[in-house]
């Protein structure tokens, strides 16, 4: 087995769960064509970053991402801080010839996520984008009866990704809350997730319709900040919110497909629901990430007096991954997607393949988001070939 160094930028709610996977995967999956080595993590504040690097478990820590990427035991350098550091981190480390991993959304607007992947490409070496969702054995299920031919022409895709942790109005103006670092609110943040799992299951996007939504307008200033939590006063100076709340819209596929989707994170009693349903000519099937480990499956050719949605448990080794876990019928989680994403990266370095998904879904992606954006502003339909 082959080894990649990593390097990685950010250690709090992601940084965890990238942390998570490195440490899992060679327990798991000893087959891996390559094992993580977990050289070095960086960030700002020297006392956060020394209890994550002891914590997570990584050798050393690095305040500069800079001398990060100048380090020469580094192969690959993991990018999960803030969507406004992306950019300038990733081509960096390009140049210096390291190897990519970053979360998603790729950059704050398509032009930047554009340059990451010409400075990735030009540099020759491999770039993936955090779309973990992908990676849950019931998700694999749904793309294999796609896939197979088993639901035949796909009619319709329709989503939501629910939330409700900034419902209270006095909840401090968080970094994701400020366009200028986090780039969009939830469509950028939940609605990228959504947008990606459709590309993966029933393909390009052609033309989108949108409306979105910011519905507190201005917040407290935090004191403190750790991944999705913060703290602050209500009687606290305010600041405004230059993100929507919530942003619906709807598409037309490439292939006819119609499609349907909703972020917001102003759905009281939602705590994560990712959910999606695709409906075809010979079947149907529906997912709620909340529910991770269940597919329900719908085919038309069933006995009429058996038809109905079945529930699939995809925990039996006959589903993607599930082998190297626990026996039939015992459940994985949210930290498990991670794992498998690993996987493919890890086995794309030693292969010597990019790893899907990459920068070019990463800038599908982001193409995406701001045809709807575009589509919010000037309240029309925008075509994708627009920002071609």
């Amino acid at each position: 087995m082959s080894k990649v160094r990593v390097g990685m930028v950010g250690y709090k709610f992601m940084g965890k769960a990238h942390s998570n996977a490195y440490r899992a995967l060679p327990m798991f999956f000893p087959n891996a064509a390559a094992k993580p080595e977990m050289k070095a993590i960086c960030g700002r504040n020297p006392e956060g970053l020394e209890q994550a690097r002891a914590q997570f478990g990584w050798e050393s820590g690095e305040t500069d991402w800079r001398k990060l990427i100048a380090r020469d035991d580094i192969d690959l350098i993991d990018i999960n801080a803030p969507s406004d550091a992306h950019k300038e981190i990733a081509i960096e480390a390009a140049k210096a010839g390291k190897h990519l991993f970053c979360e998603k959304p790729l950059a704050l607007t398509l032009e930047d996520s554009k340059a990451m992947l010409d400075a990735a490409e030009a540099a020759g070496v491999k770039h993936m984008v955090g779309f973990n969702y992908r990676f849950a054995p019931a998700v694999q299920l749904a793309k294999k009866l796609i896939d197979e031919g088993r639901l035949g022409e796909i009619y319709h895709f329709r989503a939501v990704f629910l939330q409700d942790w900034i419902l209270d109005p006095d909840f401090p103006l968080v970094w994701r809350l400020q366009k200028e670092i986090a780039g969009s609110g939830s469509h950028g943040d939940l609605g990228a997730h959504l947008i990606d799992m459709a590309r993966f299951l029933v393909g390009e996007f052609k033309e989108v319709v949108g409306m979105g939504e910011t519905f507190i307008k201005e917040r407290p200033l935090p004191t403190s900040m750790t991944g999705l939590s913060a703290k602050g006063s209500k009687d606290a100076p305010r600041g405004e919110v230059t993100v929507d709340d919530a942003t619906l819209f709807m598409t037309r596929f490439e292939n006819g497909a119609l499609g349907s989707f909703e972020a917001t994170r102003f759905a009281a009693g939602h705590r994560c629901t990712n959910s999606f349903e695709i409906n075809g000519s010979k079947g149907s099937v529906i997912f709620d990430f909340e529910r991770m480990n269940e597919l329900q499956v719908y085919f038309t050719d069933d006995a009429e007096d058996v038809q109905g949605f079945r529930r699939v448990l995809a925990t039996d080794a006959a589903h993607a991954y599930m082998d190297a876990w626990w026996p039939a019928g015992h459940t994985i989680g949210y930290e498990h997607t991670f794992t498998h994403e690993v996987l493919e990266l890890m086995n794309a370095i030693a292969e010597d393949r990019q790893p899907v998904p990459n920068f070019h879904d990463g800038v599908k992606c982001q193409e995406v988001l701001e045809a709807v954006e575009r589509s919010v502003q000037e309240r029309r339909w925008v075509a994708l070939q627009e920002l071609q």
